[in-house]
């Protein structure tokens, strides 16, 4: 298996195709990438950005570069010594344009007689042997907005069109004879009847455990292993699918055994199963770790008591059980409806409770029976039962369905919990529990504060030696912050007490009713201070929706989103306001470099292999998607080719990747590096070999303390150099920390001799 020194994400879209990734091939070998790591590339919906939404398995986008673009990549990269990376996404496909999708047209044209019946997961029985699609608006007299075109075989509703089954007519009585039923969208919480995607109905669950589905879903991906495209995959929600091991056997003998990673989200303490064939994660897991290094542990008390929310565990109970109950309940029921012929004597409804509590109570993602994690399943049924003691009796009883992995139940049970956890939590909790929210991303739990340093080494040995391979990130296209919003944002804990004031001031001068939701806003802006109007808005409206608590996506509260946007607008326009956010931000903007650059370096040398998401070799403030996925404007970067010094973190990050990639032997093994004196604690280093990083942690304590003083780092007597600035260093055992870091916040050091 061919393992990348590391990666460098690029989001392939109609603005930005495989051609110009090709073009830029040149920029990131001097870079210092080692692999290129491409978006999703098969045809996706027309106009999609993200490339999620697959309604071709069998063709790489023409719009995004086709085939030809994927070869021109390919090319460019390999004859530069690179290797090519590429997001695939088995799990479902783009519905929302019907006849754009072969598959999903063929199912609505034959229903249950199609050859794509047994590709998509549909409950033929829960919608009377049709599909029910949740695409009418609220109106009773939507019907009356379809138009039926015998002679095209269609029908049309607005600028969507459905299929005439063989052999009945375009009319308003032909409507019934068709294997779909067009319903409100508001139907789609309790009576939908396909899997999906989360909560999203334009995205189609696909049985890709039926070989024949495999086969077909991936002939483009094995043709790109067989003609020597592409060197590795990385697979996108494995959790939703009905047998992830099997899978992953499946693509590595297709690949023949090649690098790849899986888009899984672990919680703390949580581990992938060593039965799976996977270098690894993605990494959100070793951002949990690092961000949390830079965190301040002093400041919790303050910042949770500031503006009092529920508890995190009973608040992700709440969001997650609100979540079965609503969005996905027609999943939940599909669960009860399964469980029926095993407890034929239990009330429906009854049953609906129960498993919707245990859903709730789900410690983690999910488990894999029968292999791993019937502890969780265990946990899940004993805390829905202190929470639910009414439904202990029943609760008892449901356990033995959840491990008897011959039962749909069973399995379809494993692809849910899934759902509801991130439905739940990345998408409700995180926008409500709002302590710190550089702490609240995607695989992280925000009521963990802050990880010592004793505790984070320990950690990063563990990945040495278990997961060597797998990635590691601060960035993505899912992350809610970039990794430099959060590094500012977790300054807060260093000036608790400043940030009380501060957001006195600001809830004053433009109230929104929702203290909560005035923490969580106000970090934000402060965090990516400047951005425009409009990127603040986006993100404001997106976040107040999501929280759920003072207005939401089917229910707008027009009079909360009017003063919502005034608050915003206020940023921009009240001076009273825009000066308190100013003052404050430059009052914190150094530290939170500082601790952008310390993160930065700590994620880039750590075990495991190190992306770099586009753009975010410099400063990079952006907030939740579409946000994070803009266009990159590479021409400074380039230019920075020539002058690396003029900016510090792409100083950084080039130095690093450089010698990661070419001097591999400095990066085996991994070791803590003993730091002593005065502020010992504001200093953190490791050595992989060779390899040697320093970087600064809670820099405003630093400066209160009286700076580094005498603190040093026990190193090996010899000379070391500075990968980043050039210079020397001594050491006869120790190295002054004053020293190392007399340039910058952050260093690696390269032992020489």
């Amino acid at each position: 298996m061919r393992i990348p020194a590391s990666t460098y994400r690029l989001q392939i879209r109609e603005s930005f195709t495989l051609f110009d990734a090709a073009e830029l091939v040149p920029y990131l070998r001097d870079l210092g990438s080692d692999w290129v790591y491409l978006s999703p590339i098969l045809t996706a919906t027309q106009g999609s950005d993200h490339g999620y939404d697959v309604v071709d398995f069998t063709t790489v986008d023409p719009s995004r570069g086709g085939p030809e673009g994927l070869k021109a990549l390919a090319d460019a990269a390999h004859a530069a010594g690179m290797g090519v990376l590429v997001d695939i996404v088995p799990n479902h496909m783009g519905v929302a344009d019907h006849s754009a999708n072969a598959w999903w047209w063929d199912l609505l044209t034959h229903g249950k007689n199609s050859r794509y019946a047994a590709a998509f997961d549909v409950d033929w029985a829960a919608g009377n042997g049709k599909i029910r699609l949740p695409v009418l608006g609220d109106s009773p007299e939507e019907l009356q907005h379809l138009e039926y075109d015998d002679a095209a075989r269609l029908v049309r509703y607005f600028d969507k069109t459905f299929p005439l089954a063989p052999g009945t007519d375009a009319s308003a009585a032909g409507l019934a004879d068709q294997h779909y039923e067009l319903v409100s969208w508001r139907e789609a919480d309790a009576t939908l009847n396909y899997r999906r995607f989360f909560g999203v109905t334009t995205l189609a669950g696909v049985r890709v455990e039926e070989p024949w589905v495999f086969d077909e879903a991936h002939a483009e991906i094995k043709r790109w292993f067989n003609e020597g495209l592409v060197d590795g995959l990385r697979v996108d929600h494995p959790d939703g699918l009905a047998d992830p091991q099997g899978y992953l056997d499946r693509l590595a003998e297709l690949t023949g055994g090649a690098y790849v990673l899986v888009e899984k989200i672990l919680e703390p303490g949580e581990k992938l199963p060593e039965s799976w064939k996977t270098a690894g994660t993605t990494g959100y897991d070793a951002l949990a770790t690092v961000d949390r290094l830079f965190v301040d542990p002093s400041g919790r008390e303050i910042l949770t008591d500031m503006v009092p929310v529920e508890r995190y565990a009973e608040m992700t109970h709440d969001t997650k059980r609100g979540i079965a109950d609503g969005l996905l309940n027609s999943e939940v029921r599909r669960l009860a409806r399964l469980a029926t012929s095993s407890l034929p004597d239990v009330e429906f409804e009854q049953l609906v409770d129960a498993i919707a509590e245990i859903l709730a109570s789900f410690p983690v993602y999910r488990s894999y029976l029968p292999d791993h994690g019937s502890e969780y399943v265990e946990e899940a049924v004993i805390a829905a039962r202190v929470h639910r003691p009414d439904l202990s009796e029943l609760l008892g009883r449901v356990r033995p369905l959840l491990s008897d992995c011959s039962l749909e139940f069973s399995k379809r049970f494993q692809q849910t919990s899934g759902m509801i956890m991130a439905k739940g939590v990345e998408d409700t909790a995180f926008y409500r529990y709002t302590r710190l929210t550089s702490l609240n991303e995607v695989g992280a739990d925000p009521s963990v504060f802050s990880i010592d340093p004793f505790d984070v080494h320990t950690q990063l040995t563990h990945r040495q030696f278990q997961t060597p391979h797998s990635m590691t990130t601060l960035s993505t296209h899912d992350t809610k912050r970039s990794e430099d919003t959060r590094a500012r944002i977790s300054v807060l804990a260093e000036v608790p007490a400043d940030w009380a004031g501060t957001l006195a001031q600001l809830d004053a001068l433009a109230p929104l009713g929702d203290k909560a939701f005035a923490d969580l806003l106000w970090q934000a802006l402060i965090g990516a201070w400047p951005l425009s109007r409009e990127r603040a808005w986006a993100y404001a409206e997106k976040a107040a929706r999501e929280a759920g608590n003072s207005t939401t996506w089917t229910d707008p509260d027009s009079e909360f989103e009017a003063r919502l946007r005034h608050a915003v607008n206020a940023a921009f326009d009240d001076e009273r306001v825009r000066a308190v956010i100013e003052d404050f931000v430059q009052r914190i903007q150094a530290a939170g470099e500082s601790n952008a650059l310390s993160a930065k370096l700590v994620q880039l040398t750590m075990p495991g292999v190190p992306d770099v998401y586009q753009g975010t070799e410099l400063w990079d403030s952006s907030l939740v998607d579409p946000d994070n996925r803009r266009p990159v404007e590479y021409a400074e970067r380039k230019d920075l080719l020539q002058n690396p010094d003029g900016h510090p973190k792409f100083a950084l990050v080039r130095a690093a990747l450089r010698l990661k990639r070419d001097n591999p032997d400095l990066f085996t093994t991994y070791d803590a590096v003993t730091i002593d004196g005065p502020t010992k604690d504001h200093a953190f280093a490791f050595d992989r070999g060779g390899a040697i990083t320093v970087v600064t942690r809670l820099p405003l304590g630093l400066e209160r303390n009286g700076g580094w003083q005498d603190t040093v780092l026990k190193l090996a007597a010899g000379t070391y150099r500075d990968e980043i600035t050039g210079a020397t260093h001594s050491s006869d055992g120790e190295l002054l920390v004053a020293e190392v870091l007399k340039d910058a916040p952050a260093t690696l050091l390269r032992r020489l001799a």
